[in-house]
């Protein structure tokens, strides 16, 4: 996976809770997972334009 491994997720992790915060984190991962999910379903659906 794009030559990363453990140590360096946590690291990233750790970072990121002291740049954001305990308290955005979920916020954070929740509104990406959405983004992710709407990103998908757009792939899925081809495009296709709603009239």
């Amino acid at each position: 996976m794009f030559g990363i491994g453990m140590p360096e997720l946590v690291l990233i992790l750790l970072i990121c809770l002291l740049v954001f915060g305990a308290a955005k984190l979920p916020e954070i991962a929740r509104n990406l997972g959405k983004g992710i999910k709407e990103f998908k379903k757009e792939m899925k659906d081809g495009g296709k334009k709603e009239q």
